[in-house]
């Protein structure tokens, strides 16, 4: 769920968004129809130097019993410990971790890596890819593949990493980066940007070789049913909670 104003919204390339709903209405949606978690980022926090909508974070923790991750505007360890009290699971950080690395291993060493995901966005750039900072709005020069490393050893639990080229385009992820940086580094990968069908999903964790697979607009706009997507992955081997 990217949230901007109080409201859920989805684009296409992170431009061009459209409203999809209350956030706390739409959680409770996805709790009730079988999704395994939840990711809620304030996508406009961090280019808006303000904090996380932490009020509305509240709401929304209250109406779901699955795993909520929250992102945007993380800059301090008191931010994480704001929102793991009201009820999130899980924090995103991104443009924080590029800024000031040590913030990652700061976030795990004090709430345990379990609770530290790194968002990492990132653009096809020659032969590689780069990573973006503030809802994708700064190049950074990093290299997508280097950054990931560097993550996952000073300790984030997890990488959620979108590709901001597929991002809302319904055409499937990007396998090739997904699949090798879930080849490179030993923490879970979540495939995010350009889920347009169930075989979409498949290919992020067969092809693309992700632990998990994160959608929004099939979701949103009712285009794909979770329940139904869960057992069409079942009938192809692929491990999932029913």
């Amino acid at each position: 769920m990217d949230v901007k104003d109080g409201r859920v919204v989805k684009g296409v390339n992170f431009v061009g968004l459209r409203d999809a709903g209350d956030p706390v209405e739409v959680a409770k949606r996805y709790n009730d129809e079988g999704a395994d978690e939840i990711t809620f980022l304030d996508i406009t926090a961090s280019h808006e130097k303000r904090d996380t909508i932490v009020h509305i974070v509240e709401e929304v923790a209250r109406e779901v019993f699955i795993p909520l991750t929250v992102g945007g505007g993380i800059r301090k360890l008191d931010d994480i410990y704001a929102l793991l009290s009201v009820g999130c699971d899980k924090v995103s950080i991104n443009s924080s971790a590029i800024k000031r690395p040590e913030f990652i291993d700061e976030g795990a060493k004090r709430f345990g890596s379990q609770c530290i995901v790194v968002a990492i966005d990132v653009k096809r750039s020659g032969n590689g890819w780069s990573v973006y900072l503030n809802g994708g709005r700064v190049d950074t020069g990093l290299d997508a593949i280097e950054w990931a490393a560097e993550v996952a050893k000073r300790g984030a639990g997890e990488i959620l990493l979108t590709s901001m080229d597929a991002d809302g385009t319904k055409k499937g992820f990007d396998l090739e980066i997904t699949s090798r940086i879930s080849s490179m580094v030993n923490i879970p990968v979540i495939a995010s940007g350009g889920a347009g069908s169930m075989e979409h999903i498949e290919d992020a964790f067969t092809k693309g070789k992700a632990d998990a697979a994160l959608a929004a607009s099939i979701f949103h706009y009712k285009e794909i049913d979770i329940v139904d997507l869960k057992h069409y992955l079942k009938s192809k081997n692929i491990p999932v909670r029913l």
